[in-house]
């Protein structure tokens, strides 16, 4: 059985993007599994399947590289944004699709060339603080704490313990770390599901930039962070509870290559 694919990339975070508005390719696990192995499949943090929805332009469909369906991606969420846009989708400026934390929309633009899609995610009102960290829900769940010398830190090491550690079991959670400076962040992101450090992580960054807000006490409501793999932008508005409203991430999407593959 061969299938088609396209590969794309956000600020690192890569995914192998699928046209199943037939509803024909339902993977398995291993299926999954050996789409994203970078040494005998395409190789991708993630999976997506583009599917019809009765109501919006598409609905999307996330794997993890472990071959599990999980919950929402942003770098994924501006990726499908552009592959749409490629299939015809949408009003051309902009996309509205479902997904499983629910609706989203993304508008593009170019800047010098490069693509940058701006993604409305999720009203984030699940926010736990705790002596040294917080966790919030931006469509998927993320511990956050704050650290110096981020640079020099084993990420994977520290990120592996906190993930798996029997606070969060039996579903795990994404570890985030981040380190302030002057006008931005730098975060590194640990993601449960490809069980490693990724170039970026949308969902992550947004926890980071809400995370940081309340840590700082600050009505800065955008926040530039920078990721392994790049930059990108958060913002939104903070009401009067502490919850947050229109909240938005921004950054690359870009298309590496397209193939077709036997499985």
């Amino acid at each position: 059985m061969g299938v088609n694919f396209v590969k794309y990339q956000g600020a690192g975070n890569d995914f192998v993007v699928i046209d199943n508005r037939d509803g024909k390719f339902q993977p398995a696990t291993e299926t999954v599994e050996f789409l994203c192995d970078r040494n005998f499949g395409v190789g991708a943090d993630g999976l997506m399947l583009l599917e019809n929805d009765d109501d919006h332009d598409f609905f999307m469909r996330y794997f993890n590289s472990d071959g599990k369906e999980s919950t929402m991606c942003g770098n994924g969420g501006r990726c499908i944004s552009v592959f749409a846009k490629s299939l015809g989708l949408g009003s051309g400026e902009k996309v509205v699709f479902n997904s499983i934390d629910g609706l989203h929309e993304a508008h593009f633009s170019d800047e010098d060339g490069e693509v940058l899609v701006r993604l409305k995610m999720i009203d984030v009102t699940q926010i736990e603080e705790h002596e040294d960290y917080y966790f919030i829900n931006t469509g998927s769940p993320h511990y956050v704490t704050f650290v110096e010398d981020l640079e020099e830190m084993d990420v994977y090491e520290e990120g592996k313990a906190i993930r798996n550690s029997e606070t969060f079991m039996p579903n795990g959670t994404n570890v985030n770390f981040v380190e302030i400076f002057e006008d931005e962040i730098f975060v590194r992101t640990f993601e449960r599901g490809v069980e490693d450090e990724t170039l970026a992580c949308g969902t992550g960054s947004t926890a980071a930039a809400i995370a940081t807000a309340l840590f700082l006490e600050s009505d800065q409501n955008e926040w530039n962070v920078e990721v392994m793999g790049g930059y990108l932008s958060v913002s939104f508005e903070k009401t009067e509870d502490n919850t947050f409203k229109n909240v938005w991430l921004t950054g690359p999407a870009e298309k590496v290559f397209e193939g077709s593959i036997n499985l």
